[in-house]
């Protein structure tokens, strides 16, 4: 498909950022005559994007190869850092793109552009809801869900749980229809002699929060769960249905399912544990599945989280991981052109699947470049499911800007380490949720 091939785009030159209201998000202005672009003359784009993750690194290269004049200066942090300092860095040295996963602070801050004109005049707000409802925000910063786009992204990303084909076949188990089936795998694993998940909960982003909030979306409403996410009035996490995945995961960890050393493992040992064939499953997403089509190829299955009863739709945490434009960027045009073109352009949609083993944002594609039996066509089957669902839910560490780091993380270690109780932890969480987000 070519990136819009002969159509004239009669679109804007966008968001010239007006000054704000303090504490609120800069005004925008729309010129629909002239598309967002680069130009011709020397560009250097100054973008941060998160460790670890090579898609949009790859997409950078592709983007300066085909524009010569456009050059790249890329710095990698970890999440939670880019996280914890991105009101800092978007006020004092904004780089004109940076990957930022939770918006409702910096957009009250006004160190956001509104990205409703390059929306529209691209095509960005002709996609699905699910893929730009939780990138809107009120201008007021919450809840999110509703009001201009302020982020957007590159791929549509889902949460599940992969596992290791050769182990499931001599272990003795297959693809769990309910929760009580993938209990059963577990207990098997655990009887085998083999780990039954490799989980990581270390450091300053506690993994726990994947399959936490997987059961979650098995016990009760993903639109509840989004409801918290997004601070809409009134919601909690403290729920009955979250009350008894949280102790769902308890009696996890006491059964002894994950590693012993689960809160001293980081990421990448936990994805490193799994592609070495040391545990049958994993929970996580599917931007480790081109990585895991190269080192076990044909050997991983993936399935999202099992419902309660067999045949009830499943939710899974599923959406773009989001890219913003801060409002000081100096080069926002040429950023809004990144954005688009890496959803649009053939070798750059080729590329969201090869290294990123996600489905790219934008049109509908006839065919893609997917190995059928790979695990990349598992989680492309899996997206589509969610999609026709509507069961998508937003990350709970996206909630506030603090409250992975500050919360979820400690409080999800005190509960791996035998130091507090599921209703303890729910309860805490959402004390913090509070404070951090004035009630």
């Amino acid at each position: 498909m070519s990136h819009r091939a002969g159509v004239a785009l009669v679109v804007l030159t966008l968001l010239v950022a007006g000054c704000a209201a303090p504490g609120g998000p800069p005004q925008s202005t729309v010129d629909s005559r002239v598309a967002p672009g680069c130009g011709t003359e020397p560009v250097t784009l100054k973008a941060r994007f998160e460790t670890g993750f090579p898609l949009a690194k790859a997409l950078a290269d592709e983007f300066a190869r085909q524009r010569p004049n456009v050059t790249w200066d890329i710095r990698e942090e970890q999440f939670d850092v880019l996280t914890r300092n991105a009101p800092r860095v978007l006020a004092d040295e904004p780089p004109d793109l940076m990957r930022l996963p939770q918006v409702s602070e910096v957009v009250r801050a006004g160190l956001l552009r509104d990205l409703d004109g390059y929306a529209r005049a691209l095509g960005w707000d002709r996609r699905p809801e699910s893929q730009t409802r939780p990138l809107r925000v009120s201008p007021s910063g919450r809840p999110r869900g509703e009001g201009p786009l302020y982020a957007t992204g590159l791929s549509t990303s889902v949460t599940g749980v992969f596992y290791n084909k050769d182990l499931a076949a001599r272990i003795g188990v297959r693809e769990p229809e309910t929760l009580a089936e993938l209990d059963d795998a577990l207990a098997r694993a655990k009887q085998a002699g083999t780990t039954p998940i490799a989980g990581f909960n270390g450091g300053a982003t506690g993994g726990l929060t994947f399959p936490l909030q997987s059961l979650m979306g098995s016990y009760g409403s993903p639109r509840a769960i989004d409801d918290w996410t997004f601070q809409r009035p009134g919601a909690t996490i403290d729920t009955p249905p979250n009350a008894e995945a949280a102790r769902h995961l308890a009696r996890w960890l006491a059964a002894g399912y994950f590693d012993a050393d689960l809160n001293a493992t980081d990421y990448a040992r936990m994805v490193d544990r799994f592609a070495s064939g040391q545990a049958l499953f994993m929970v996580d997403g599917d931007w480790e599945s081109a990585t895991l089509d190269r080192r076990m190829p044909g050997r991983v299955g993936f399935f999202l989280m099992p419902p309660l009863r067999a045949g009830a739709p499943r939710a899974a945490m599923a959406g773009p991981p989001t890219f913003v434009i801060p409002a000081r960027a100096q080069h926002p045009d040429c950023a809004a052109a990144f954005l688009d073109w890496a959803t649009t352009d053939p070798t750059a949609r080729n590329t969201v699947v090869r290294v990123g083993g996600a489905r790219p944002l934008g049109p509908p594609e006839p065919s893609w470049p997917v190995e059928p039996g790979s695990v990349t066509a598992a989680t492309f089957a899996a997206t589509d499911e969610v999609l026709a669902h509507d069961t998508a839910m937003d990350f709970i560490a996206n909630a506030t800007g603090a409250i992975y780091a500050k919360s979820w993380t400690p409080q999800l270690q005190r509960l791996a380490a035998g130091e507090q109780t599921p209703e303890e932890l729910l309860r805490r969480v959402q004390a913090d949720y509070l404070t951090q987000t004035g009630g």
